[in-house]
């Protein structure tokens, strides 16, 4: 069954329209991609796919410009392919390979782009926040425009490092735009169960922080969305809180079974708000795209995951010397 095809139009022209449609479906081709290579023992260690929510930040990424920065946890494959990072060297570091990212030493959890400012996935649960505002007190420092989109997950909205970093970043006015992905479960937890507060980025108002809340599976609205947010922190008036409310299909990682939860719910869910669905819809029914078109792009871009794939494959593991590469230290100081 479809998604339900809009009732509105829409000022957006047809080649954002496309834009939108062309990244969010690279994010789930390539996730899809992934799930497959993981289930042949390709992808070791943990795999957290983005399945559902790439309206978020294909939306966001569309209000960004050359200078910002974004720095994630661990579903972070979609962010990579959002701002640009090439699908090749992404699912190389996946599958641990020297052609990835991080030179195959990182994996899913730990990649690095510093031409596209992409500061990495981090597995530690909320513990990205006070870098992002890092990465924001620099920019500030320096006297530039640039913004930094600090995201993380709404279990992580519940850890204290992050209030912390709210008030750090109120008091120094930091143009940094805290986004909490709220995509209904923390972990295997729904949000009704481990969070007291119905709306989570209403938080942020004990610290003077203004913010809203946003339907995540509606690219057009996470754009409009953006817009406020981007134009906050880059006039000096300092962070901004987006709650984005989206919803993952797959669970939690590639080792969940997601129990806690209906099928019929996910089901639900996907056939009546499905994001890249809803583009569609608008493209077909404004007649910005027909059917073979939209076919036609499917194919190219399963075409761009498919050779990421066999990039990934023939690119070797990395040498045992490579262990003592990329490290701060070189060599280990002598003891007295």
């Amino acid at each position: 069954m479809a998604a339900k095809k809009p009732t509105k139009k829409t000022n957006a022209s047809a080649d954002e329209l496309k834009a939108y449609y062309k990244d969010m479906l690279l994010i789930r081709r390539f996730e899809e991609k992934a799930g497959q290579l993981y289930g042949m023992g390709l992808i070791g260690g943990f795999c957290h796919l983005y399945i559902g929510q790439e309206a978020v930040v294909v939306g966001l990424e569309a209000t960004a410009k050359e200078g910002d920065s974004r720095i994630t946890t661990y579903r972070d494959h979609g962010h990579m392919l959002a701002c640009g990072m090439n699908p090749d060297g992404v699912m190389a570091e996946l599958t641990g390979r020297e052609g990835g990212y991080s030179r195959g030493k990182g994996g899913s959890m730990h990649m690095f782009s510093k031409e596209k400012k992409f500061y990495g996935g981090h597995g530690i649960v909320g513990a990205n926040v006070p870098l992002g505002a890092g990465v924001a007190f620099a920019d500030k420092y320096k006297g530039n425009d640039n913004v930094t989109f600090t995201y993380f997950g709404d279990g992580a909205a519940n850890q204290g490092q992050v209030y912390e970093t709210f008030n750090m970043a109120a008091l120094w006015k930091l143009p940094v735009i805290f986004v909490i992905e709220n995509n209904q479960y923390a972990m295997g937890t729904s949000q009704q169960r481990s969070t007291s507060s119905a709306e989570i980025w209403e938080r942020g108002k004990a610290f003077g922080i203004p913010g809203e809340a946003v339907d995540g599976m509606d690219v057009l609205a996470v754009k409009d969305a953006g817009e406020r947010a981007v134009k906050h922190a880059r006039s000096g008036d300092g962070p901004y809180i987006l709650e984005i409310k989206t919803y993952r299909y797959r669970g939690h990682s590639m080792s969940d079974p997601a129990k806690y939860r209906t099928r019929e719910e996910v089901q639900k869910m996907r056939d009546e708000r499905d994001p890249i669905e809803q583009v569609r819809n608008i493209l077909l029914d404004q007649k910005y795209a027909t059917e073979d078109d939209l076919k036609a792009i499917d194919k190219d871009i399963k075409k761009i995951v498919n050779d990421s794939a066999e990039f990934a494959k023939k690119s070797p593991e990395p040498a045992p010397e490579e262990l003592w590469t990329d490290i701060y230290a070189t060599e280990v100081p002598q003891e007295a």
